[in-house]
């Protein structure tokens, strides 16, 4: 599509100027590898350099070949195998095995508890996991043990220090499966923002375009050399970052973690060129000690999302590392990312967009209520329909039904606004929209404003239940500094000064953190939930009628 085009509603149709590529995982490692073999292609970035592992292309490509018999050894096509671990390179070689062995894998968060583990391996059908006996305070062995009755399919456990030797056991005469672009690559359980996860089943077609797509719009070079710290059983590490990586036939630095000084160490000694990381990593970066005297010059790229990203944060990290900031939306269930802004976007774009669409998806935005699709400008659903779909929730035909309507658009649950560029503006998310006296108010137009005061930090607007109003706004803030919090009057008065009377947080509340997931987002739900408890102490404010909101 031209970059001139003018939308006439909030419509953006395909661009079929780019065309997609029908390959697998296992097919694109094998093509790279015959093109660089000698090139590296991952490296085990702990924390120690002298423990640092290294593969190249080759050396890789027969690690994953290998695996993949071992799988076959044990296990069929279309088994489904979780994954259950931090960071570390046995997640890839695991990967890419199953890719080539026509498995499916099942990644899992560490830090889930037994109930957690039970629904996602229960969901997923999973026949096997590989799992660290401990992470953190969370014993996932005696989890896995306890659960093991309940669990009448999962018939292998490994731990993640066994790995090797449980893919050591093939026979070098199997052979692997032909596998085809849209069958299932992964099941990726969403990070439960709004409460109990569901598993997307993202196919090879899907999650290898999009992150070319994403590679390219980021400027990342062939060659080049990504950084991540994002976790691997979330689709932003996993599926962004590792693919994006391959598809320029780069190198995957995978960090075992967040940790500001080794991601700031990594950046210098592997000169790193590109990284994903979310607002609050940038931040951490930014004001760690060793930012000054690490050399980050080699970084051309922060790819950033997941949250509101303030024009002010754009602007400091471009100051900063003298480097571009690409700003990136998706979802899970669309095999990742959806838009992003281009590197020659206008510094306004890149701070008050999304960007528009990636090659090939169809997006509009629709009237939640109507189905109707949108002026250009006017809020409603977000809705994507193309090769980005995932292939349906796991095992739930009737969640899938209503995520994906007849005409194949896939309702995201996030509203925004379409201008006539086809840049995406995000409003908030559909369940997380407060109805105030039959009024429709947007939380994120609210939070803009608030990020704008220099006393906040961090703010999540919510909607809580008012006898008067249906639901009323209430702001939870993280202040700037603890020791000086803001006072609720002066961001009353600042936001009354912005915005509308029924806009204006009702009530308000100061913490010192949130509830986030993995990847983090806020936790809305959670929020509410803590304010129907009681633990979110609120202080009231009068509206203009003269009456209390909030007792």
């Amino acid at each position: 599509m031209p970059t001139e085009v003018v939308l006439e509603t909030s419509y953006w149709p395909a661009d079929a100027s780019a065309s997609l590529r029908e390959i697998t995982l296992g097919g694109l490692l094998r093509e790279v590898a015959a093109q660089v073999p000698d090139r590296m292609a991952l490296v085990d970035a702990v924390a120690d350099p002298a423990k640092r592992r290294r593969w190249t292309y080759a050396q890789f490509l027969k690690e994953a070949e290998a695996a993949a018999r071992a799988f076959l050894t044990h296990f069929s096509p279309g088994d489904r195998i979780a994954f259950c671990a931090a960071n570390c390179a046995e997640w890839l070689i695991v990967q890419h095995g199953l890719a080539l062995a026509g498995m499916v894998l099942a990644p899992i968060n560490p830090a889930f508890r037994q109930r957690e583990l039970e629904t996602i391996l229960s969901d997923s059908e999973a026949v096997a996991v590989f799992y660290q006996p401990r992470f953190r305070d969370n014993d996932i062995e005696a989890a896995l043990d306890a659960l093991a009755p309940r669990l009448p399919k999962l018939k292998r456990r490994i731990r993640v220090e066994d790995a090797a030797a449980f893919l050591a056991d093939f026979d070098p005469a199997t052979s692997l499966p032909e596998v085809k672009p849209d069958d299932i690559l992964q099941i990726q359980f969403t990070s439960g923002t709004t409460g109990v996860p569901k598993g997307a089943c993202l196919h090879h077609l899907g999650t290898i375009n999009s992150t070319r797509f994403v590679a390219q719009r980021a400027g990342f070079p062939d060659g080049g050399v990504w950084l991540n710290a994002m976790p691997m059983f979330h689709v932003g590490g996993n599926i962004v970052t590792g693919l994006a990586t391959l598809n320029m036939r780069g190198t995957y630095v995978l960090a075992p973690a967040f940790e500001p000084a080794l991601i700031l160490e990594l950046i210098e000694s592997e000169r790193a060129n590109a990284t994903l990381i979310v607002p609050t990593m940038i931040l951490a970066l930014l004001e760690h000690p060793d930012f000054e005297r690490r050399n980050h010059t080699s970084m051309k790229t922060v790819l950033t999302g997941a949250s509101t990203v303030p024009e002010t944060l754009v602007a400091r990290t471009k100051a900063a590392f003298g480097c571009n900031v690409v700003i990136l939306f998706g979802q899970t269930e669309l095999n990742g990312v959806v838009t992003a802004t281009t590197l020659d976007d206008a510094i306004e774009d890149q701070a008050q967009t999304l960007g528009r669409p990636l090659p090939c998806i169809e997006v509009r935005i629709v009237d939640p209520a109507t189905g109707a699709t949108q002026p250009v400008g006017a809020p409603g659903e977000i809705c994507v329909r193309g090769y980005q779909n995932m292939l349906g929730y796991c095992g739930s035909p009737e969640q899938t039904a209503g995520a994906i309507d007849g005409e194949g658009w896939l309702h995201m649950g996030d509203l925004g606004r379409m201008d006539s560029r086809g840049y995406l503006r995000i409003t908030g998310r559909l369940k997380d929209m407060v109805i105030r006296g039959g009024m429709n108010i947007y939380p994120r137009e609210i939070e803009e404003t608030l990020f704008a005061h220099p006393k906040v930090a961090d703010v999540s607007v919510i909607g809580v239940p008012d006898a008067r109003w249906g639901e009323v706004v209430a702001a939870v803030v993280r202040p700037a500094d603890p020791a000086a919090p803001p006072s609720a009057e002066e961001l009353h008065l600042w936001c009354r000064e912005r915005l509308a009377a029924h806009k204006t947080p009702a009530a308000w509340c100061f913490v010192d953190n949130y509830p986030m997931t993995a990847s983090g987002k806020i936790q809305k739900f959670m929020l509410k939930q803590w304010v129907e408890e009681g633990r979110l102490p609120m202080v009231a404010r009068q509206d203009s009628f003269g009456e209390a909101r909030i007792a």
